[in-house]
């Protein structure tokens, strides 16, 4: 678990540049109001840490936050903070107020898939900026917080948002620098806590980092880093392979060609990301304004014109959605776009906790009843549907994506096929208005759980499809704090979306690291809930 280093005995100032090549950073822009995925899991791989760091068995161990403690009741939470850490470009020692601040611009902002969440946990008083009548907020010291959340709260939900790595973490800012120069302004040269400090980018094209020297937990060994946006494969390879680039963002196909050049080493990683198809559309109920969704439209043949599970209108909408699931063969593109580095899954989210899932889920390949299903559903010719992969930096995303259309193809479904930047896409995923479906890989939940947030009408993020049923089940589910009673609502809760394929997993892939010969390849991530990419750059030495 990250702690403060000892100084080596010699100093050795850090030398060199580290670059990477991504398929898509975003546009640089860090302050918590601003940000938002894909550019958040490479912030805090880079310029910016969390509070917390997922171990390798899931569990939360210090990053930022120094210790913390919860009382037997889960309402109070003491958080003590590191003492020492250095804001980038100047601004001084990151403090309690710091912490403060910036979870309630991450609120503010309400871009972060979590920022609904963050609101009701950090509430101040009496739900200051989104949170629980009954909440409060104490300052004890510059390293000391006390959070009443008013209402009980599973440790998992809070480690999710205050991790630091992967597309749901967040991370502390200087407060005093967004007062002094303006939120915008800092948002474009932020100053963080991170072991790399930002110093120059271009939209589209690289962020470029230097090392943050005598940080307070690693000194970088080289003195700069950059992340290259390359969205081509191909691109990212020759880079490789001529030495411009030290480690890429690999398609597993590209394997043997990486593995041939002289010096390079690959590091491997299990439960690295899981892909699912989200089902946009599904909005039955109201939305957080106790209004109808705009986007709801039963005339899609996957959406029912009955929320009544028990209806004849539902049950054709199932046998839609199971038709697409049976017929993609998910072990076909674990062998062939994975090439063996992954495991078929149908049902999301649920990676990393095999031993508790239920036996029969599984989507038998099946394109044949696929096509009777669809008959009976009343459509024997198919019908139009949208598809587009959200472009998050995860392995063979765009090509599994396509290998789905396919499929859907092979039992006539006429497929539009959408390669789209997710920043593009990400807006009516939010705000759901997206109709259509999307391939979509996530990395590791700490808890079950923490998946189906994203089926609760007050997350920001929305896997767009929302049902009373389940906002029922899993708002209960949140606030409980036994954790048998937790297993026992999570298992209840995703038999429920398998069994009326509410949404659904493809499968789990590894984490497999091209690392060039410059780079000693003994190291690893900061923290484990994002491995898809090589990350932890502050831990690479000269080889």
């Amino acid at each position: 678990m990250p702690q403060a280093t000892d100084a080596p005995p010699a100093k050795v100032a850090p030398a060199g540049t580290i670059n990477m090549g991504q398929k898509e950073t975003g546009i640089f822009e860090a302050h918590p109001s601003k940000s938002s995925s894909p550019r958040i899991q490479f912030t805090s791989s880079s310029v910016a840490e969390g509070l917390i760091t997922t171990q390798p068995d899931f569990s939360a161990g210090p990053m930022l936050a120094k210790s913390w403690s919860v009382s037997d009741d889960f309402l109070t939470w003491t958080w003590k903070f590191q003492e020492g850490v250095q804001f980038h470009k100047g601004y001084g020692e990151m403090t309690a107020e710091d912490v403060l601040y910036s979870y309630q611009q991450w609120n503010a902002g309400a871009l972060h898939a979590r920022s609904g969440i963050m609101g009701e946990y950090f509430g101040g008083v009496n739900g200051e900026f989104g949170g629980r009548e009954g909440a409060s907020i104490e300052i004890v010291d510059d390293y000391t917080m006390v959070v009443n959340t008013g209402v009980p709260w599973v440790p998992a939900q809070v480690f999710e948002f205050m991790r630091n790595g992967g597309g749901s973490s967040s991370w502390v800012v200087s407060q005093k620098q967004s007062e002094e120069i303006g939120i915008d302004t800092a948002s474009k040269d932020i100053a963080a806590t991170g072991p790399w400090q930002i110093e120059e980018h271009s939209s589209g094209e690289f962020w470029r980092m230097s090392a943050v020297e005598d940080h307070w937990r690693q000194t970088p060994y080289f003195a700069e880093l950059t992340y290259w946006s390359i969205p081509e494969e191909s691109a990212r390879v020759a880079g490789f392979q001529t030495g411009q680039l030290d480690s890429f963002d690999m398609a597993f196909d590209s394997l043997p060609v990486v593995e041939a050049v002289e010096g390079a080493a690959m590091i491997g990683w299990p439960n690295a990301g899981q892909a699912g198809l989200n089902f946009y559309g599904q909005l039955y109920g109201l939305d957080k304004d106790g209004k109808e969704y705009p986007a709801y439209n039963p005339k899609l043949p996957w959406v029912s014109s009955d929320a009544d599970t028990e209806s004849e209108a539902w049950a054709n909408a199932v046998k839609v959605r199971k038709a697409l699931n049976i017929a993609i063969d998910r072990q076909a593109i674990v062998d062939e776009l994975l090439s063996g580095f992954g495991r078929p899954q149908s049902v999301r989210d649920w990676m990393g906790f095999d031993e508790r899932a239920n036996p029969d889920w599984v989507y038998d390949y099946n394109p044949v009843l696929a096509k009777q299903m669809l008959a009976e559903a009343g459509y024997p010719d198919g019908f139009e549907i949208s598809l587009v992969p959200a472009i998050r930096g995860a392995p063979a995303e765009v090509e599994a994506c396509e290998a789905v259309a396919q499929y859907w193809d092979d039992i006539g479904i006429n497929v539009k096929f959408q390669n789209i930047p997710y920043a593009t896409i990400r807006p009516e995923l939010i705000t759901r208005k997206f109709v259509g479906v999307t391939c979509h890989t996530v990395g590791v939940r700490l808890s079950p759980i923490i998946g189906a947030s994203n089926y609760v009408v007050k997350s920001t993020f929305s896997y767009g499809s929302h049902h009373p049923w389940m906002e029922e089940r899993v708002s209960a589910a949140s606030v409980e704090v036994d954790p048998a009673k937790i297993r026992a609502d999570e298992r209840e809760i995703y038999d429920w979306i398998f069994d009326n394929s509410f949404a659904s997993s493809l499968y789990v892939h590894d984490g497999i690291w091209p690392i060039g010969p410059r780079l000693d390849p003994d190291f690893g991530p900061t923290d484990f809930s994002e491995v898809r990419t090589t990350v932890g750059f502050e831990y690479a030495k000269h080889r």
